[in-house]
């Protein structure tokens, strides 16, 4: 069963025991933890733990490499680019490196970017936008995987990743994102994710909260960048 996701709190709160009973029909021998744990699991992607106020932050960001390749539509593209070994691999027709850095971005930049591509695509293709669904093509391997001289390289395993939150933000037609609809999803998903922790109390499963596991996660990043560094002066 693929869970709905949701860009509002209040929609979030008002259908949840309606996706709850959903749930139980699909799966059987499950528990409400179960249902809860894959929940957290959808939206803890787009937050973090803050030490200063010991809570959740939205932290709706996505991390890509940004490429640029050279001499792209004078040689074209007859080299290799390892990305997922983070390598540069040199083109064989002109013997330049191509350059390429990771930036983090917000999910709002990310979705703007699939929506470019896809309108792109259209109009490429000749395909007439206001009949082509653009959520029938945010998955379409080719606008993904898609290469120009510059712009962002994106990984297709990651990407799916992103599927959830881009069928609930995207429109279905337009060249635009709605700056007022990510607004309302940032400020959402920290309320979402605290109901979600406060059911888990409820039925006795802390352990699982998003407060919990990211806490723990932060702390872990710390230590290891400390040992890095400890590492790095012996």
């Amino acid at each position: 069963m693929e869970l709905p996701f949701y860009i509002s709190f209040r929609k979030f709160e008002q259908e949840y025991y309606d996706n709850l009973e959903k749930w139980f029909e699909h799966y059987d021998n499950t528990s409400e933890i179960d249902y809860l744990k894959s929940l957290s699991a959808l939206y803890r992607p787009y937050l973090c733990y803050s030490f200063s106020e010991n809570s959740l932050q939205a932290d709706a960001v996505i991390k890509v490499k940004h490429c640029f390749f050279p001499f792209f539509e004078n040689f074209g593209i007859s080299f290799c680019i390892d990305y997922e070994n983070q390598k540069q691999v040199k083109s064989l027709k002109t013997g330049l490196n191509n350059v390429s850095e990771w930036k983090t971005i917000t999910m709002m930049e990310y979705a703007q970017y699939i929506l470019d591509k896809i309108n792109g695509y259209f109009q490429k293709k000749g395909l007439d936008r206001l009949k082509e669904n653009v959520l029938d093509y945010i998955n379409h391997y080719d606008i993904i995987t898609a290469r120009e001289q510059t712009g962002y390289c994106l990984n297709y395993e990651e990407h799916q990743r992103t599927l959830p939150f881009l069928k609930a933000f995207l429109p279905c037609h337009g060249f635009t994102v709605d700056i007022s609809l990510y607004r309302n999803f940032y400020f959402s998903v920290v309320r979402i994710a605290e109901f979600i922790d406060q059911k888990l109390t409820a039925v006795r499963a802390p352990e699982l909260s998003a407060l919990g596991i990211l806490k723990s996660e932060a702390k872990m990043n710390i230590h290891m960048k400390n040992h890095s560094f400890l590492t790095i002066c012996n």
